[in-house]
Parts: C-alpha cells; sequence; structure tokens
C-alpha cells in the first residue's frame, strides 16, 4: 500500500487493499470468488477462498492480460465473474492504446468447470438486439437473473459536447446476446450526480422480498463519490423506466469522522448465514495528488447490509472485520 498520512479509525481498514471495484461471488460449490480492477488496470485477477476470513489473503491469480494494441489493451476496468447455464464468464469494460477513452464492455467465457485453469476465450462486446453498436463510452455492465428472465444493465455516456453517463438496461438472449434495445434507466439529475462530472455509473443489483434494487455510483472518483438507489416493485416490468424510483439522497458517502471517502462501485452476495453482504470500494483520505482516477489507494470494504420493512440499510455501523 502506497504511504499517505491519514486517520486510522474501526472503520478505514481494507478488507482487500488497492482493489477498486469489487465483485464477490458466493457460488453454490461453497465457495467465495473475488475480482475487482487493479490499480495498473491491465489484467484481471481472480481469487476464491471457503471463508470471507479466507479471502482478504487468498492466493491471486491472473487469468487474462491486456493487448499491447487495439482494442482491450488499456483501462481494464471493473471485471464481474459469473456463472451461467453451466459456463463462466466475466464482463469487463476495456479501451484502445491509441484512444485510451474508447471505452467498451467486454465478454471472456471459460472453457472449464475451472476458472482458475481453464483458457479464458474472448467473446467481444455484447451482440446487440438492434441496429447500433457499443459506440461511445460504456462500461459497468452487470448481469442478474429475475423471475426467469436475464438482464444487463450499464453505463454509457451521451450527447455532443459535455457527456453525461447514463444507466441503461436490456433483457439478454443469451450470457454474450442482448434481446430487447437499450431503455435510459436513469440519468444524473440531481446535484450529489453531478459533483465534477455527470455521473451514473457501476450498477448492482439487489432483490429484496416485495422490490428489487440497484444501486449506483454517482459523480467523480474523488471524495465527492457516492452511492444511489434504485427501486422497483418485484413483479414490475423492468424494463419500463417507470417501473423505477429513484432515491432522493445517496444512501452511502463520505463520513470524514470514520475516515471513509468516496464510496461506490459495489456489488452483493449472501454469506453462508444468509446475511447479505456488500463489498464496496473507498480511500481512507479525501487529499488526492493528480487525477483520482490514477490514485490506487481504492480498496475493498465489506459491509453487512440491514433489512428495514424490505428497504436496505447502508451504515459504516455495520462495517465487517474479519
Amino acid at each position: 500500500m502506497n504511504s499517505h498520512n491519514y486517520l486510522q479509525t474501526p472503520y478505514n481498514t481494507p478488507f482487500i487493499a488497492q482493489r477498486a471495484d469489487p465483485y464477490i461471488l458466493h457460488h453454490k460449490d461453497g465457495m467465495y470468488y473475488f475480482t475487482a480492477s487493479v490499480p495498473e488496470y491491465d489484467r484481471i485477477i481472480l481469487r476464491r477462498a471457503s471463508s470471507l476470513k479466507e479471502l482478504s489473503t487468498a492466493k491471486e491469480y491472473t487469468v487474462w492480460q491486456k493487448h499491447q494494441n487495439g482494442i482491450m489493451s488499456v483501462h481494464i476496468w471493473a471485471p464481474e465473474i459469473h456463472y451461467i447455464d453451466g459456463h463462466w464468464y466475466i464482463y469487463f469494460a476495456a479501451g484502445d492504446i491509441d484512444d485510451i477513452w474508447a471505452i467498451r464492455p467486454y465478454i471472456l467465457q471459460c472453457n472449464s468447470d475451472n476458472p482458475f485453469n481453464g483458457e479464458w476465450n474472448e467473446m467481444g462486446t455484447p451482440q446487440r438486439a438492434d441496429d447500433f453498436c457499443f459506440n461511445d463510452f460504456s462500461l459497468d455492465m452487470t448481469v442478474f437473473q429475475h423471475n426467469g428472465k436475464h438482464y444487463a444493465v450499464w453505463a454509457e455516456k451521451v450527447n455532443v459536447g459535455k457527456k453525461i453517463s447514463n444507466l441503461y438496461i436490456a433483457e439478454m438472449e443469451s450470457p454474450i446476446q442482448l434481446k430487447t434495445p437499450q431503455v435510459l434507466l436513469s440519468f444524473p439529475s440531481y446535484d450529489w450526480e453531478q459533483v465534477g462530472f455527470w455521473v451514473n455509473e457501476g450498477p448492482s443489483f439487489l432483490a429484496g422480498k416485495k422490490h428489487v434494487y440497484l444501486t449506483y455510483s454517482a459523480s467523480a472518483t474523488g471524495a465527492c463519490y457516492c452511492m444511489g438507489l434504485l427501486s422497483a416493485d418485484i413483479s414490475a416490468d423492468l424494463l419500463d423506466p417507470n417501473s423505477w424510483k429513484k432515491a432522493r439522497k445517496p444512501v452511502l458517502q463520505s463520513d470524514k469522522e470514520k475516515g471513509i471517502y468516496g464510496p461506490g462501485h459495489n456489488s452483493f452476495f449472501r454469506d453462508d448465514k444468509g446475511n447479505t453482504i456488500m463489498a464496496y470500494h473507498a480511500r481512507p483520505y479525501d487529499e488526492i495528488a493528480g487525477d483520482s482516477l490514477y490514485d490506487p489507494n481504492r480498496h475493498c470494504f465489506l459491509m453487512n447490509i440491514g433489512w428495514e420493512k424490505d428497504i436496505p440499510i447502508f451504515s459504516y455501523n455495520n462495517q465487517i472485520e474479519l
């Protein structure tokens, strides 16, 4: 970890240091699988363990490395590992070394039951259901299943001039193909979503008993980074934007007293006891030299999510220490 003077508190000791955009899958084999962005943005890593405590120190494997040129050669961001229809998939974003902001979503598929020693095949960008391609800054694709259907949600920047990052949703035909055209789900409409940049990104799905939720991250990647929440009835048409309601205020944001800054880009899973756990990244300080995107100390933290009348509760007091 890079040396940096900051206030150490009971809340800002990392679960895994220098791993941003953390994604944890508690698989049916009982193992916990972990992947995340590394500070160099040059590869995709995996680790696994039979317990969360062991996961924090588990051996890390590089399963894929960036290309030397062309697409997928820079800014390897926010991988997620999923097991769908008997195969392992990794969804991630990457740019082109000749156009580093030509960020697009890409998919890897493993040809083995063991994602650590199998070959990962490049499946390209997700196939669209319309005549469009991912022709602008697009990233942070997540996939989930609900009521027998598979969905993809991702962030994509639009507009000429000042770019605005919105969230879009589509139903999936297969793990590598979209079934429906994309639908605008959310755009940065509140002031806390517009600090530095106008941003909605990093979506993550969570199901309650009567509602479903999508968390997302907002604003620039410094201390202003925070988490918002969308909700819909569990039986609603998820492709209808009117089904979703946006929380007026962020559900998680920087807390100076606790020494946690810029929380965001999270994932959800359930532990061995059935508790809902959130993995997310944050920094233990707010003063960043240079571009916050390249500060290496976005660490992975874990939080136990409480529930109140089927509404998820996000509180640093529920931070997990292992």
